[in-house]
């Protein structure tokens, strides 16, 4: 070979540019889609356990503005009266005799229910159950998250 020809053949491959090849993009492409979908299917769980975790941090606070209600007034809301009692003043029996808010509004669960109240309790060893209806949002199913668990 001569000179030329080896010169000619160096300049040729200077002046090519470098690219990726379409089997490389797409073998990067499905590495990157695994990778995202193994990391979705990780995090599916976390959020259910964000909002058990929230819905008992709400019970707990359920339950010190009904100990503050009943200090104040010398006794529990009624079933009827609910959770509402500690929002607004109840009309029906028994009306409280010093009552002042004791949350500033009501309190939704994870799931975007009211939470439930019930005086007796059935479930806790406590006077009442105030507790969450849990995901499928029905009373009084196995997914209840309630002051019992606490």
């Amino acid at each position: 070979m001569n000179n030329t020809h080896i010169a000619n053949l160096k300049s040729k491959i200077r002046n090519q540019k470098s690219a990726f090849t379409l089997v490389e993009m797409v073998l990067v492409l499905g590495i990157i889609g695994l990778l995202v979908g193994a990391g979705i299917f990780q995090l599916t769980g976390v959020l259910d356990k964000g909002k058990d975790k929230r819905a008992k941090a709400d019970l707990t606070t359920l339950t010190a503005a009904l100990g503050n209600y009943e200090m104040a007034n010398g006794v529990l809301p009624s079933t009827e009266q609910g959770i509402m009692a500690l929002v607004e003043k109840p009309s029906s029996r028994p009306v409280p005799q010093s009552w002042s808010p004791c949350l500033k509004k009501l309190i939704l669960d994870p799931w975007q229910n009211p939470y439930n109240y019930r005086r007796p309790a059935s479930k806790d060893k406590g006077p009442y159950d105030v507790y969450s209806s849990g995901p499928d949002g029905l009373a009084d199913t196995a997914d209840d998250i309630g002051n019992w668990q606490l």
